[in-house]
């Protein structure tokens, strides 16, 4: 139940700033099984936007993608499914905490600054050996440090989203399809609009045009006594 891959990436544009990985992979198709996890997480750190929410569980069997956004800033893991999901996200609280601290020691306060204008990949991949420290003390997950972490917690992992990699990969089609929905609607409700205040301008005629022509003809009719007498 050990951590695999972790990221730390640029949310508005998915620049990876450094990624770290199991390299014991043993047989050909581990290989080929992690390699297409890897393609996995670049292509979630793609599908990034601001907007996103800022903590997501995402579903690959046997595996599962937890991320969190902190600051324009992504931090994804991959942990196997059976992994407890509150350390998972203990264990990037702890990294990105770590992580600010490692750049404000050689940047002071203008940290963040260094994050948003780089602009090559890996730029800060010297934090590895911080994440690999993490990721050891994190890998044994019924440690005593690991379950005094999880008895500390009082945050509950309930509300945070659950969607599958296809789901979410698949996403920027369905926010496509949603967005043209959404102007096909609001063009529909104006024609709707305008068609219910016809029908109640229609309404309003039929009921009161029969009194408004007895008024008439009403006017009419004394108009004409007036002018004979």
């Amino acid at each position: 139940m050990s951590i695999e891959n972790v990221y730390i990436a640029r949310v508005n544009d998915g620049l990876i700033l450094v990624a770290s990985m199991e390299h014991n992979a043993g047989t050909s198709q581990a290989t080929d099984r992690l390699e297409m996890y890897r393609n996995q997480a670049k292509q979630i750190l793609k599908k990034l936007n601001p907007r996103m929410t800022s903590k997501m569980s995402v579903e690959s069997n046997p595996f599962t993608f937890h991320y969190m956004i902190d600051k324009g800033i992504c931090y994804l893991t991959l942990t196997h499914k059976t992994y407890p999901k509150r350390l998972a996200f203990l264990f990037l609280e702890d990294i990105a905490k770590e992580f600010e601290n490692d750049l404000k020691s050689e940047h002071g306060d203008d940290w963040l600054r260094q994050v948003e204008t780089v602009g090559r990949q890996y730029a800060f991949i010297k934090f590895d050996r911080v994440i690999q420290k993490k990721r050891r003390e994190y890998s044994d997950t019924n440690s005593s440090a690991n379950i005094k972490k999880l008895n500390d917690d009082l945050q509950s992992v309930q509300s945070i989203m659950r969607q599958t990699v296809d789901d979410v990969l698949g996403r920027g089609n369905k926010l496509d399809d949603i967005s043209h929905i959404s102007q096909n609607l609001a063009s529909e409700s104006k024609k709707y609009n305008w068609g219910a205040k016809k029908l109640s301008l229609l309404a309003l005629y039929k009921q009161y045009a029969p009194l408004l022509a007895i008024g008439f003809l009403g006017i009419v009719i004394l108009a004409i006594k007036y002018f004979w007498k």
